[in-house]
Formats: C-alpha cells, structure tokens, sequence
C-alpha cells in the first residue's frame, strides 16, 4: 500500500494534494483540526472540505489532529510505518499579521509543528519523501530594497535587472524584517532543508508566492485573490492597505503547484529549495486584479484605502521558477491569472 500523509488536508493546498494524489492511486491520510477557524473565524472553517473529502475521496482517512501533539503524530506514522511514500506538509498558520497577535501560537504550529513530523518521518518511514510548503515571506523585506519603478497601475523592476524574470532562491534571508510569521515559517524552511542535508532524507521546500483556486476559504488577513473576489461578488467592502495598490504578487493555482509536488515526489533530492509562484507567467497589482474582478461579476466593486502598508510587506514579489523548471523541464502551467480568477468566481456563483 502506497500511503500519502497530508497535513492541512482540509485546507486549500492540502485538499488539492489529497484529490491529487488520491487519483494517482495513493491511499491518502489527512491531518487536520480546523485551526483556519480559530485563525479566522467560522467563515474560514475547513469543516465543509474534509466532509467533502471523506465523501469524495475513495479511502480517504482524516485524523483531526494538531501538529503540535507528537504523541498523536507518533501513532499516526506508527500505524502505516513504511507504507507511507510521501509526507506532504503544508498545514500552517499562515497570516503575517494574525502572527503577531499571539506569536507563541504562530511559532509552536510552523516550527515545533514541522520539527515534529521530521521527527515522526525520520523515525517511522525514512525512505519517505517530504515536501513542505514553505513562503516567499522568508526573504523578509528584501524584495522591497529592489531598485522598482511606479507604473500606472503597478510598481515593477526595470527589465534589464537580475530579478525581473522573478526572485530567484539566491536572495538573502538575512539581516531583514521578516513579520514573526516570516521568521516561524524560516525556522521550519532551514530545519526541513537541514534534515535533507544532515540526515540524508528526501526533503524538498517550496517557496510559494500567493497560493489559490477555488478551494481557498479566503479570509481579509489571508487569501488575496479568493477574498478579493468574494468582496465583488457580495459586495462586501474591500481595504486596499498601502502601496496605492500598486503592490504586485504573482499567484499560482493549487494544481498547478501539487503537480510540482508530484513531480518532486518521481525525482526527489535530499534538501532542494525552490521558489514556485505565477511567475511572469500569472502576477498582478491589487488595482489590476480589482479590476479584473469588476469586468468578471459586471460591477463596481466597494473599496476604501488606507495609507499606511503592513509590517514587512512586499511592494514587488515575482518567483523565478527557473530551478525547478532545469530540475523538471516537463512541467508546465495549467492556468494562468485569468483562469485562476475565472475558477474562483465559478466556485462561488455556481
């Protein structure tokens, strides 16, 4: 038996892996105790995707565990031992504001939670491939330091400059403000990488940009576009925070990113680093992406501003997926900015 262990499995990228990976014959075991709601409130719940999971899914088995409970993760990975192939982590804590309102919590579910399942990994299924989910967030503010240009409705780097095709993994991690978010999810990046290099396991990290689909329980501190689009479609009012909203991310859908996860899984390496978004391929400022909202629902959307950025906001991020395409050059994208959004609006009027 081929077993899948997924963390976050009720979330937007782990239910992606589990319908994934599910169809590719795994036998898939989900970790996930709803945390998104006690982040974000009962709107946020992941309630309604396990149960859609656990209906959907053939063999699925869904563990409401908290990564922090090592003696819970002991007798999950104890029970399929070496069965389990592959653990796909991307349970997490995920907003760089919330982080900061209670940081023990933040720190214990990125950091200890991820130590926790290395540990379990390493000691029960060795040979197992493990894949975390990491964030660009871990290069801090240095993204800001780039020599970027106002645009119209953007802020964007001149072309003839290193980073324009995207930030590639050789941007320093160091001597930055990060957010505690930042630094909980960098903590967890080095120990994965660090359980590669040390103890020779097949350890892969993958620095998202913004991660979405349709799958996404957007919430106002996480989940750009998926709550973006959710305001156009209610009516609901939307803050633009700073920037003039200009600031630019590049966005990458669920699929597209668990492929990358299966193709690491055919050929992994033990400490691989990538950093995997929309690249110049799918990217845009919060005013370009309202207004392809606007034309999308065929309304004026309700928006107010505020002129003062969060803390260690990127003004300008766009991945340079350039690694893992050398290191997986069948790999391509599925969807692009207009499908990604196209697919959101669908799941929430049809």
């Amino acid at each position: 038996m081929s077993v899948a262990v997924v963390t976050g499995s009720a979330g937007l990228i782990g239910s992606e892996t589990v319908r994934f990976f599910g169809e590719k014959g795994y036998h898939v075991v989900g970790i996930d105790n709803d945390m998104r709601k006690y982040f974000f409130g009962p709107e946020s719940s992941t309630e309604p995707m396990r149960t859609a999971l656990e209906q959907t899914v053939p063999g699925y088995s869904h563990h409401a565990t908290d990564i922090r409970d090592n003696d819970a993760l002991e007798r999950i990975f104890s029970t399929y031992g070496t069965d389990i192939e592959v653990v796909i982590h991307t349970a997490a804590q995920p907003s760089h504001d919330w982080a900061a309102t209670e940081p023990q919590t933040d720190f214990s579910i990125n950091a200890n939670g991820t130590l926790n399942l290395l540990e379990c990994t390493r000691r029960h299924c060795p040979k197992a491939v493990f894949i975390y989910c990491s964030t660009n967030k871990v290069y801090g503010d240095t993204p800001n330091r780039l020599p970027l240009v106002e645009l119209e409705s953007r802020w964007e780097i001149e072309e003839g400059h290193r980073f324009f095709r995207g930030i590639d993994e050789s941007m320093s991690i160091d001597h930055c403000l990060h957010s505690l978010f930042g630094v909980s999810k960098a903590a967890s990046d080095l120990l994965v990488q660090e359980y590669g290099r040390y103890f020779g396991m097949r350890t892969g990290v993958f620095r998202g940009g913004c991660l979405t689909g349709r799958a996404h329980a957007g919430a106002m501190l996480h989940g750009f576009l998926s709550y973006l689009m959710k305001c156009a479609v209610t009516g609901r009012q939307y803050t633009i925070i700073g920037y003039k909203g200009k600031q630019v991310r590049d966005n990458i859908h669920s699929w597209d990113l668990v492929n990358c996860f299966y193709h690491f899984c055919r050929r992994p390496a033990a400490g691989a680093v990538y950093n995997m978004g929309g690249g110049r391929h799918s990217n845009c400022s919060i005013v370009e992406a309202i207004a392809m909202c606007e034309e999308m629902c065929g309304k004026k959307m309700n928006t107010t501003y505020v002129d003062k950025s969060r803390v260690g906001d990127h003004i300008w991020y766009i991945s340079d997926v350039g690694a893992f395409r050398r290191d997986f050059p069948e790999w391509e994208y599925r969807y692009g900015l207009k499908e990604i959004l196209a697919d959101i609006y669908d799941g929430m009027t049809k």
